[in-house]
């Protein structure tokens, strides 16, 4: 692993959340080598539980970079937990407001000085029964096309048994859980093009196929198509950029 230079508040993050990760989780990591050493990058994982930015931060971590997560701004409220999003370098975003685009000029400026980006295509934990993953909102493919960055899929599995979304019940005990990652989405053919919703659409369409085909190597199981979320709810933060 690379050895990272942080910051105080970063260092305080890490103080805090590894002994928790090492105390609650069993590991199963693969092809971390996957995961650009140096320059910019977008990670994209699946999200199969509300615990699971806590593995996959673990992970990123440990693979020698500093993951900044694009989160929905009502997290930053939370006292104590605001102001250390704030502090280790996260990034807010609230749909529909000139923050949005505050938080996409932040998005930018972290690409291009290097950084690792971390963006959940589907927005918010998936609603499929047996949490495989959903149709992806576009903020990723637009920050692909915008920066030119390589977008690498990260697949994850075993958080739900932590915190379940289809139950919102909370197990804190010691859990197994697998993360690995991906060759870059290959997203040459719309190297260039303007941002339209049809360009978007297919972007996106071919970042979540690969994420779900790469949960399925995880899972040891055929991964269905994606799943359309229901008609019904709100259009979430990560689709603003």
């Amino acid at each position: 692993m690379a050895q990272l230079r942080l910051g105080f508040w970063q260092r305080v993050a890490v103080m805090l959340v590894i002994p928790v990760m090492t105390a609650l989780t069993s590991k199963t990591w693969s092809r971390q080598d996957r995961i650009p050493s140096t320059g910019p990058v977008i990670l994209v994982p699946n999200h199969v539980s509300h615990f699971d930015p806590l593995v996959v931060a673990h992970y990123i971590y440990r693979s020698g970079r500093w993951p900044r997560f694009l989160g929905k701004s009502s997290v930053w409220k939370v006292p104590v937990i605001g102001f250390l999003l704030t502090k280790t370098r996260q990034i807010p975003v609230e749909r529909g407001s000139v923050e949005a685009v505050k938080s996409l000029d932040t998005l930018v400026e972290a690409l291009r000085g290097g950084g690792a980006v971390v963006i959940y295509p589907e927005g918010t934990t998936t609603r499929h029964p047996d949490l495989w993953p959903m149709r992806g909102k576009t903020g990723a493919a637009r920050l692909a096309l915008l920066t030119g960055a390589p977008v690498v899929p990260i697949a994850n599995w075993g958080a739900q048994t932590i915190f379940d979304p289809r139950t919102n019940r909370l197990k804190l005990r010691r859990t197994h859980v697998t993360v690995t990652t991906g060759e870059p989405v290959d997203l040459s053919r719309w190297a260039g093009l303007e941002p339209s919703r049809a360009v978007l659409d297919e972007m996106t369409e071919k970042i979540m196929l690969d994420v779900r085909d790469l949960l399925g190597e995880i899972r040891d199981g055929e991964a269905p198509a994606l799943y359309d979320r229901p008609a019904q709810r709100a259009t979430t933060s990560e689709e603003a950029p």
